[in-house]
């Protein structure tokens, strides 16, 4: 309805300033007005503005809040939900801020032990292209003209040169489709799920991501479960929002092992994806009744553990990383001087 894109933490400032003016008995409609024009973005200063004049005219903010599910996803409207009924709603607001805000902190690591193996990747591949695509083609003129064998390293340098240079369009297109063809095939049902579980079981990459996944889903499900959201919404919630497929699965199985009269330690323990720890935990929550309070805690203790993997991804990636460029980078330059070399042992 309205153009341009929300960032998740327009959503987290208004989430928490909502709770807070709703805490201090300013009316919902008052404390919309006020958001509305203390928004910088655009879209959101509109949307905010809808939801005014939706609530004005009689509907439940829940019910103006899930018009916009790219901004108030489920497990948003579910919380607001609840709080409204319950009469709690500035309560409900205040977790739902902090959990927006542990979740943008948990994003937030991830991303920033992904991006510096991608920056370096792509440093690498951009130096080899330019050493194959405009540096070498001039040594192999050079080389034309010495006469004699060149070295094998470089005869293959040289012929991935000519094969780069000669083949350029259609190595684009051929990148282009491979990206177009992923993105196509992870949005199938069967794709996802391939995709999902190979990110999982990924070496280095696999446990941080399996970590933020388990944290993600304990801080949600127990931020659920405090807000009063009966325990089966709270597990379709948790699995739609899971972000993973592998994890969706099981979080689904566990919600249709409750319907069954089971409990929910089974059915996450029998699909391999969560530890052993975290599902003995949610045990002993389900049979001491905490089951918010062991919740939490997991969220906690696997938050750490993000923080512990990112820092020992780090190290290891960067000595790693480093090896990679000098090595690509040296073999290119070792390719083009290699003949030199040879001949000036030659001369003398």
């Amino acid at each position: 309805m309205f153009e341009g894109r929300v960032p998740s933490k327009e959503v987290m400032v208004f989430t928490r300033q909502f709770s807070v003016m709703i805490k201090a008995g300013v009316p919902i409609v008052r404390c919309l007005e006020i958001l509305s024009e203390q928004t910088k973005n655009k879209r959101f200063r509109q949307i905010i503005l809808d939801i005014t004049n939706n609530v004005e005219s009689g509907n439940t903010l829940t019910a103006a809040l899930s018009k916009y599910p790219a901004v108030f996803n489920t497990l948003y409207v579910a919380m607001a939900r609840a709080g409204e009924a319950g009469g709690v709603l500035d309560t409900t607001l205040t977790r739902v801020a902090e959990h927006l805000e542990k979740s943008e902190v948990l994003k937030g690591k991830i991303k920033s032990a992904m991006t510096y193996p991608a920056v370096i990747f792509t440093v690498a591949m951009g130096s080899a292209f330019f050493l194959l695509t405009f540096i070498m083609p001039t040594y192999s003129q050079l080389f034309a003209g010495m006469g004699g064998e060149l070295p094998a390293l470089t005869r293959a340098v040289m012929g991935l040169s000519d094969f780069i240079r000669g083949n350029f369009i259609l190595l684009v297109i051929a990148t282009i489709a491979l990206v177009v063809g992923f993105k196509a095939y992870n949005k199938t049902k069967q794709g996802k799920r391939q995709v999902d579980k190979f990110v999982l079981n990924v070496p280095v990459f696999g446990p941080l991501i399996r970590k933020a996944a388990v944290a993600r889903f304990s801080r949600t499900f127990a931020t659920l479960t405090a807000s009063g959201v009966p325990i089966l919404t709270g597990l379709e919630i948790t699995a739609t929002t899971a972000g993973n497929k592998i994890i969706e699965e099981a979080v689904f199985a566990a919600k249709e092992s409750i319907t069954g009269g089971r409990t929910i330690a089974g059915p996450l323990k029998e699909s391999g994806v969560f530890p052993p720890l975290v599902t003995d935990l949610i045990r002993v929550g389900e049979e001491s009744g905490s089951l918010g309070e062991m919740l939490e805690k997991i969220a906690d203790f696997y938050d750490m553990e993000v923080d512990t993997a990112v820092a020992t991804l780090t190290s290891l990636i960067e000595p790693i990383t480093i090896v990679l460029l000098g090595g690509i980078i040296g073999v290119i330059l070792a390719a083009m001087y290699l003949p030199m070399f040879e001949l000036a042992s030659v001369v003398e």
